[in-house]
């Protein structure tokens, strides 16, 4: 067997078979040729040799010289892991898995790992979307009376307020800070000054899909009590106060997702410390003070890249909070937001819209601090962590008699509100030292 071939040349190491032997027997080669690769510590079948390295003897003639061990393939390692849900194949237990409530998702992810991977992925959430099942919670910021920030979630679907992971450190005393959400699920804290740090330039996000915070690229200028916004899924920022000589900054920047970075973009007219701001039109909207405490107002045009500014009727009727939902412009009319109006474009004029007839008080705690758009309605949130949905339709053909059945009010913290709890709610509102410093919504 082993020798020279029929040919003249050595085999070398190459295994030449001219027959098999008769069952029992086995293969006599080189032992640098056995590619079985058996251990000779180990037992094997009762009357059957074994391969002992320097020896002669193979115990797998038929296996194929590949040296290489093979990796086992996706589908292969698929099949030979345990089944999402047993009994099913995995697209089917997805189909089940997707459809269950977002409240109980924290509890899905302690199943075991193939569920804290899927909920943790984006094919998950990708399905969920696609086929009407994503869920769109509140995400509240809170500054206490010791000047702590918290943050809460709300559920409308259960009308539940859920607690959250700790804030960042940095941002667990900042002010002047900004909050704006990317791409749906992803919420970010920017800018703002500590009593460390002074202004700063971080930037930090927050996963909803994940329920943990990470590092942004930070922004190109230290800045606080900033505008921000957010057009076609990009967060620019404008104005606001930085320490050292010029306090009152004229920069802006924006910061691309996709890109992962920050760019400049054209300096505003004034500098300015904006109070309020609101995209509309395709258009940024900015009011705040100058340097010498007046107030002034400029509007930015992303696709030029342009400011300029203005003092048209818009601008000089718009309140804090103010939204832009469903292509028009609506604002409060009344400290507590039950009342309110919608800018048309067509006449130029602010004109009074829609008036729950149920108002709550000028009291602190009743002040509405954040109009957003929650499942298709305008959603007011107000310092006591109340919550009403208002069902907007076209303003054209509302009837402001009939408005109020468009208002629907979520107890705060789902306690029933009697008159005497309004009533005391009233008297310790004026001394409130709790009050609420961003709104967002989120959707998974």
């Amino acid at each position: 067997i082993n020798g020279e071939s029929e040919h003249g040349h050595s085999s070398g190491t190459k295994c030449y078979f001219d027959e098999y032997f008769a069952s029992g027997q086995v293969v006599f080669v080189e032992s640098v040729s056995c590619y079985c690769r058996v251990d000779g510590g180990l037992k094997t079948v009762v009357n059957a040799r074994k391969f002992v390295p320097g020896a002669r003897l193979c115990m797998q003639p038929d296996v194929k010289p590949n040296k290489r061990k093979s990796r086992t393939s996706r589908k292969e390692r698929c099949r030979t892991q345990a089944p999402l849900l047993p009994g099913l194949p995995d697209d089917l237990a997805i189909s089940c898995l997707m459809r269950v409530p977002r409240v109980e998702h924290p509890n899905l992810r302690l199943v075991g790992k193939r569920w804290s991977r899927l909920l943790s992925g984006n094919y998950y959430y990708s399905l969920r979307k696609k086929f009407g099942m994503a869920e769109e919670w509140v995400y509240v910021f809170k500054r206490d009376r010791d000047q702590k920030i918290s943050w809460h979630a709300f559920d409308p679907v259960h009308q539940l307020w859920k607690s959250l992971p700790p804030v960042p450190p940095e941002y667990s005393e900042a002010v002047g800070f900004g909050c704006a959400v990317l791409s749906g699920c992803y919420l970010y804290l920017f800018g703002g000054k500590n009593s460390v740090r002074g202004s700063m330039r971080r930037v930090v996000f927050y996963n909803t899909r994940t329920n943990k915070w990470h590092r942004a690229p930070d922004m190109l200028r230290k800045r606080h009590f900033f505008g921000s916004c957010v057009i076609n899924n990009c967060l620019y920022v404008a104005g606001g106060e930085c320490e050292g000589i010029q306090r009152t900054l004229r920069s802006a920047e924006v910061y691309n997702p996709n890109r992962n970075r920050w760019s400049c973009i054209t300096e505003m007219s004034i500098g300015m410390v904006p109070f309020i701001g609101v995209v509309y039109d395709g258009k940024w909207f900015l009011k705040g003070f100058d340097s010498h405490r007046q107030i002034v107002s400029e509007v930015y045009l992303p696709t030029s890249n342009m400011w300029s500014t203005t003092g048209n009727e818009l601008v000089a009727g718009l309140r804090n909070p103010s939204i832009s939902f469903n292509g028009r412009l609506y604002s409060v009319d009344c400290r507590d937001a039950c009342k309110l109006r919608v800018y048309d474009g067509d006449k130029g004029l602010w004109t009074r819209f829609i008036d729950s007839r149920r108002h709550l008080g000028s009291s602190r705690s009743f002040e509405a601090v954040a109009l957003v758009s929650l499942d298709g309605k305008i959603c007011v949130i107000r310092n006591n962590m109340g919550i009403t949905l208002v069902d907007v339709c076209d303003p054209t053909t509302v009837i402001e008699i009939d408005s109020a059945r468009m208002w629907e009010t979520f107890a705060r913290k789902g306690q029933h509100r009697s008159f005497m709890a309004n009533l005391w709610s009233t008297i310790a509102g004026r001394h409130l030292k709790t009050h609420i410093i961003h709104c967002q919504v989120l959707q998974v």
